[in-house]
């Protein structure tokens, strides 16, 4: 019982070391996508555009770094598998969009950071969810 308490207890510890990390980076991100949502960009509107998105793309690293050095095995196991299913269904939603995009219902432009983002948070949950229910 004593055992299963620590490990309950080292298990909240990461997730909120990794929410403590994550929520900068997560507004990094909601803030790229508003610079980067508007058609007709100035030179000066694209460079924080770019500046923003780099920033955004090598916090993510940083975090991700960080997690997996926390992590036990099983804990990378369970990041890996959600990483998998998150990038499949990246996949699905910017093959989908590129065909309504070729059909000239949507423009892919405005659409593939919401992909993107959506795939992070379906990995986030998933993980989350698989880390709750089967420690």
């Amino acid at each position: 019982m004593a055992k299963q308490l620590q490990q309950d207890q080292v298990t909240r510890a990461a997730r909120r070391a990794v929410l403590i990390d994550g929520i900068p980076v997560t507004t990094l991100g909601v803030i790229a996508l508003a610079l980067g949502s508007s058609p007709d960009q100035s030179t000066a509107q694209k460079v924080w555009w770019i500046a923003t998105t780099t920033v955004f793309t090598l916090a993510i690293a940083w975090v991700l770094l960080r997690a997996f050095r926390r992590a036990d095995e099983y804990l990378r196991r369970i990041q890996l598998e959600s990483m998998a299913i998150a990038f499949a269904a990246v996949l699905v939603g910017l093959q989908v969009a590129t065909l309504l995009d070729a059909a000239g219902i949507i423009q892919l432009h405005r659409l593939a950071q919401l992909i993107l983002l959506g795939g992070m948070a379906i990995w986030l949950l998933i993980a989350d969810l698989r880390t709750r229910f089967h420690r």
